[in-house]
C-alpha cells in the first residue's frame, strides 16, 4: 500500500487466494470508492514493495515486479501507462531507496552480478541505461540515502571485512571512511570459512559455505553437522562478516572439532523468478535433491567422515532436516529439527498456499511433502524440539508426527519449551543451544 503525495489517494495492491494475479488499485482515500485499476499481473505474482512517487509529481511513480524473470524498475503513470522499463538487470533489484533532489536520478539497492552481495546504483531516469555503481567493494553494503539524494551512508562488511562504514558522494562517487571496525573476535579462536559453488541436476549454479577448525587438520577425518534453510524468503549465504552464520555455529566447529556446511538450494531468494519458483506445488524435493549435491561435494572430500553427517534446522529448516533424515535414513545419522512443519496442510494460508496451492487443489503435492506418511522411514536418531505456544508452526505439527511415529513403531526423542514461542527467548535460547550440541556429541561419536 502507498499514499499518493498529495494524499488523496492510496495505491494498493490486491492479490487473489490463488496468488496468481494482483491489481494495483487507486481508491479516493476520502471516500474509500476505488477510482481505477492502474494495471494488472499473472502469474505466479507477490508485490512486497509499495508504489514510490517521483519527486513533486503525484501522477508519475515507480513499481517493482519480476515480470521478467528478475525484479526491475518500471515507471508508471497512476492511469495505468507504462512509462519506460527503468532497469532491466538480470539479477535482483531488492529496493529503491529515493531520489536526487532534482528527481534526475533514482537510487536503488540490489545484488548486482553476485547474489551473494548487496549493493547501492544510482540509475538516470530519462536515459535508464546509465548506471553507475555506488559500491564498488565487494560485500554486503547497508546503506541509507541523505534527503537531498547527495551522500550515502554505506556501512557494509564481507566475509574478511568486520564492518566499514563510509560516507559517498553521489555525484563524484568519493568516499571518507568514518569507521574501520576493529576484528571484534580477535584473539578468539575462530575457525576458516570458504565459499563453494556446486551445480543443481540442471546446471543451476548453488551457493554454499564450508566453516572449518582453526585447527584443521587435512589428514583427519571429521563429522559434518549440514545448517540448513533452504526455504523461500531466505538466504544463508552471503558476502558479509562471519558469511551470515550464527556465533553459535562457529564456536561449534571450532570447540567441537565439526566441520559445518550450508547451501543455499533453489527455492531460496535473491535468485530470479526461476530459481525461486520451481518449488512450486510440491515443497520439499527440489530442495532435498539440491542439498544432497552438497552431501556428495562433502563425501568427495578427504578429511569428512561420510559415516558421520548429522542436520539441523529450524522452522521450513526443521522440515528440511526432518525431510533429509526421513527420505534418506542411510545417509543421515542424526538430526535436529525445531519448529518443524510436518505436513503443510496445518500451516498458516497466506504463506502455505502460496507456495502449495490449496490442499484441495493439490492433494498429490501435499501427500509428497507430507513427513507423517515417512515416519517409519526413521532410522537415525531425530530430536524434534518446539516451542509450545508457537502461533506460527503450530504443536499440532510435532504432535501429529510423533502420533505417525507411535504407528509406525520409529522412536523420535521430542523436547518442548512451555509457554515459549516459534523461537525460544533469553535463557531459553541457551538452553536450546547447549541441547542441540549435546545431542549430536551424544548420536554423531
Amino acid at each position: 500500500m502507498a499514499w499518493s503525495p498529495d494524499e488523496r489517494y492510496i495505491l494498493l495492491a490486491e492479490v487473489n487466494r490463488a496468488q496468481n494475479h494482483f491489481a494495483l488499485n487507486r481508491y479516493d482515500a476520502r471516500t474509500g470508492k476505488k477510482v481505477n485499476t492502474i494495471f494488472e499481473e499473472r502469474k505466479w505474482v507477490e508485490p512486497e514493495k509499495p508504489a514510490v512517487f517521483l519527486p513533486n509529481n503525484a501522477n508519475e511513480f515507480l513499481w517493482l515486479s519480476e515480470r521478467d524473470g528478475f525484479t526491475n524498475v518500471y515507471h508508471y503513470n497512476v492511469n495505468g501507462k507504462l512509462i519506460k522499463q527503468v532497469s532491466n538487470f538480470r539479477w535482483v533489484v531488492q529496493d529503491i531507496l529515493g531520489f536526487d533532489a532534482q528527481g534526475k536520478y533514482v537510487f536503488i539497492t540490489g545484488t548486482g552480478s553476485d547474489p551473494r552481495e548487496q549493493h547501492c546504483f544510482k540509475i538516470e531516469l530519462k536515459n535508464p541505461k546509465k548506471v553507475s555503481a555506488l559500491t564498488p567493494e565487494a560485500g554486503t553494503h547497508n546503506v541509507q540515502l541523505s534527503s537531498d539524494g547527495k551522500y550515502l551512508l554505506d556501512s557494509y562488511s564481507s566475509i574478511s571485512v568486520p564492518q566499514n562504514i563510509d560516507l559517498v558522494s553521489t555525484d563524484k562517487g568519493s568516499r571518507q571512511r568514518l569507521l574501520t571496525a576493529k576484528n571484534p573476535l580477535e584473539g578468539i579462536a575462530v575457525g576458516t570459512t570458504e565459499f563453494v559453488t556446486l551445480k543443481a541436476e540442471d546446471g543451476t549454479p548453488l551457493y554454499g559455505k564450508l566453516h572449518k577448525p582453526k585447527t584443521f587438520d587435512p589428514n583427519k577425518k571429521y563429522p559434518v553437522l549440514i545448517y540448513v534453510y533452504g526455504g523461500p524468503h531466505a538466504q544463508q549465504v552471503k558476502n558479509e562478516w562471519l558469511a551470515d552464520t550464527y556465533l553459535w555455529l562457529h564456536a561449534f566447529v571450532e570447540n567441537e572439532q565439526y566441520i559445518v556446511f550450508t547451501l543455499d538450494n533453489r527455492g531460496s531468494e535473491n535468485r530470479g523468478f526461476a530459481f525461486e519458483s520451481v518449488i512450486h506445488r510440491h515443497l520439499g524435493e527440489i530442495e532435498v535433491k539440491d542439498q544432497l549435491k552438497g552431501v556428495d561435494y562433502l563425501k568427495s572430500l578427504p578429511y569428512v567422515d561420510g559415516n558421520r553427517i548429522a542436520v539441523h534446522g529450524w522452522s521450513f529448516g526443521g522440515f528440511m532436516a526432518s525431510s533429509l533424515l526421513t527420505r534418506h535414513p542411510e545417509i543421515f545419522r542424526t538430526a535436529v529439527a525445531g519448529g518443524a512443519v510436518t505436513d503443510w496442510k496445518y500451516y498458516e494460508v497466506m504463506y502455505g498456499e502460496r507456495y502449495m496451492d490449496p490442499p484441495q487443489a493439490n492433494p498429490e503435492g501435499y501427500a509428497a511433502c507430507s513427513l507423517l506418511p515417512k515416519a517409519k522411514n526413521l532410522k537415525g536418531k531425530l530430536e524434534i524440539i518446539i516451542g509450545l505456544n508457537d502461533p506460527v508452526v503450530v504443536p499440532q505439527h510435532a504432535f501429529s508426527f510423533l502420533k505417525a511415529c507411535i504407528a509406525a513403531g520409529t522412536q523420535p526423542d521430542f523436547f518442548v519449551y512451555p509457554g515459549e514461542p516459534h523461537n525460544m527467548r533469553g535463557h531459553q535460547s541457551v538452553h536450546l543451544h547447549e541441547r542441540i550440541s549435546q545431542y549430536f556429541f551424544d548420536y554423531l561419536k
